[in-house]
């Protein structure tokens, strides 16, 4: 991966070691929830945390934040570092739980206890929300705020034990009830939960809060710099108080640096909201291509490069904003132009038959694969072909070059062709088109340069693939903004997905893996899925040859 440009967390980071901080190194951290799968957002996160330890030659953990068992599962904890992997980078032997630190975090609390800094709430979820005040009234203490410090240890001890049932008892923090930033007003950093853990079982039924488990485990993995998406920059007072009254070294601890969160037009990215998707039922599951899932992408055909060019190329911001989908398309669509090889395909066949071609007569014709590497392939050429429908127009308006009565194209890398009849059915559906060819203006011949304005794609009839081509579309519908609205499900788009049963592509492809790309000419860019079989292709579109964002970049 090429070198991050430089950025404000860059730049706060040189200004620390400018004054002597982090003199053992820059350390930073992945630190995902395992409750779902990693949407293209995170990816932003991935790139930047560890290509910031590229950047300073130092290190980057991924740290599985499980503190919250009733949501999560090793199903989740598998695919995170899937992706991670799969995007081109590596935590080496530095894959850590949050759930690793559970004695150490337990004995942090214990230590604020002492220290008169915490104390065990008997109030319910809805009562400390309602003491918990508002942006412009300050909160209110609760009854048991003031218990001694020798009954809080009691209590958070029975807690431990099992003594009480989930909800009943809470440990907070003791801060400031009156405090302008309401994630001060006593936050809560233990909660009772009966429920077995993914990792440590039954061992725990009380489990550190996110607010607390975060900071600490960043401390005692000797992270130095905590970067973290915008929600977080309210939240970092309390980060820093905590560290504070656990006697943290201000030189070396890790310093929480926040920045803006991925939002992309058409594109849902909440967790949430993609959850709900994959359990009601509206997509085929986590890697669905039609979902922003990194998953989701690999299986659509976006490339590791296309994501990590983008994630760099939209930089690091300090205030949200929304980018432009056709953005990420634009970075999918240069890295495949590179590597992707040509082929030919027809969505929607219409038979032609060359009567002038003899009927047992087969050719092989020379055909580039990529313009940008080179390269060449054999296409076979028959008396039967295929073309698109959209490629021939019976009452054609006079800007039209492709296919007509009486008019001529040329099938690329082959013959000038002429539409000499139509041939209908009783219901007067075209059926096939009789043609002839100019027998010298085939790549190389006498009359090959012979001016013609419309080239279109063709497959051989008898050698041709069937094969099942998914096409995509946007997964919500949205307002002029590219926004989508809170009730994404009464949003989402009918037309999402489009199946295509009949396609034809020529032979070259056959037996290529699941994950190989090609450039359909004149259609987009497509991928072998892995649904796909020795006797049943299927490909998805990726994206297709318009590039709108280019456009706009060019005006």
């Amino acid at each position: 991966m090429a070198e991050q440009s430089s950025n404000f967390i860059h730049n706060a980071i040189d200004e620390d070691l400018k004054q002597g901080k982090y003199t053992d190194g820059i350390h930073t951290r992945f630190p995902p929830e395992p409750n779902g799968y990693l949407h293209v957002g995170h990816a932003k996160s991935i790139c930047l945390n560890f290509g910031t330890a590229e950047k300073y030659h130092g290190l980057c953990n991924l740290r599985l934040d499980d503190t919250n068992p009733t949501k999560e599962d090793t199903e989740y904890v598998d695919s995170i570092q899937e992706d991670i992997k799969w995007l081109g980078f590596s935590w080496g032997d530095r894959k850590f739980y949050a759930s690793d630190y559970f004695d150490q975090l337990f004995d942090f609390a214990v230590k604020l206890i002492e220290k008169g800094l915490a104390y065990v709430d008997d109030l319910s979820a809805e009562e400390i929300k309602a003491y918990r005040g508002t942006l412009t009234e300050a909160g209110k203490e609760s009854p048991y705020r003031n218990r001694s410090v020798a009954e809080n240890l009691a209590l958070f001890q029975r807690m431990k034990a099992g003594e009480f049932a989930d909800g009943e008892k809470v440990l907070r923090a003791k801060i400031d009830m009156a405090s302008p930033n309401i994630v001060m007003r006593d936050p809560v950093i233990y909660r009772i939960a009966h429920v077995a853990h993914h990792r440590t079982g039954d061992k725990w039924c009380i489990y550190p809060m996110y607010d607390f488990a975060h900071p600490l485990s960043d401390a005692i993995e000797g992270i130095t710099h905590s970067i973290c998406t915008l929600e977080f920059e309210i939240h970092r007072p309390f980060y820093d108080w905590l560290l504070d009254s656990l006697d943290f070294d201000p030189n070396t601890r890790p310093r929480q640096i926040e920045f803006a969160r991925l939002n992309l037009t058409n594109t849902v990215t909440s967790k949430r909201k993609l959850r709900q998707l994959v359990e009601e039922h509206y997509v085929s599951g986590w890697d669905d291509p039609r979902m922003p899932t990194i998953c989701g992408l690999r299986r659509r055909g976006y490339t590791p490069a296309a994501i990590r060019n983008f994630c760099e190329e939209i930089g690091v911001a300090k205030a949200d904003s929304l980018v432009d989908v056709a953005m990420l398309e634009h970075c999918v669509r240069e890295d495949l132009n590179e590597h992707a090889n040509r082929v030919m395909a027809v969505l929607h066949p219409l038979k032609v038959v060359i009567t002038n071609y003899p009927e047992d007569k087969q050719e092989w014709l020379l055909a580039d694969n990529n313009p940008m590497h080179g390269g060449t392939r054999f296409v076979p050429f028959s008396r039967e072909i295929w073309i698109d429908r959209d490629d021939f127009l019976e009452d054609a308006p006079k800007k039209f070059f492709r296919l007509k009565p009486g008019g001529e194209v040329r099938l690329k890398h082959a013959y000038i062709i002429k539409c000499d009849e139509v041939i209908k059915d009783a219901a007067g559906n075209i059926t096939e088109l009789h043609c002839t060819a100019d027998p010298d203006s085939k790549t190389g011949g006498p009359t090959a340069n012979r001016k013609i304005k419309g080239t279109i794609q063709w497959v051989a009839a008898p050698t041709a693939l069937d094969a099942e081509v998914r096409l995509y579309d946007c997964l919500c519908e949205t307002d002029e903004n590219g926004n989508v609205p809170s009730d994404f499900i009464a949003a989402l788009n009918k037309n999402s997905l489009e199946v295509i049963k009949d396609a034809k592509i020529e032979p070259s492809v056959h037996l290529t893996a699941a994950g190989t790309h090609y450039q359909f000419l004149r259609i987009g860019y497509f991928v072998v899925d892995p649904d796909t079989t020795p006797e049943h292709l299927v490909f998805n579109r990726v994206v297709g040859l318009r590039d709108t964002w280019a456009k706009v970049q060019n005006k």
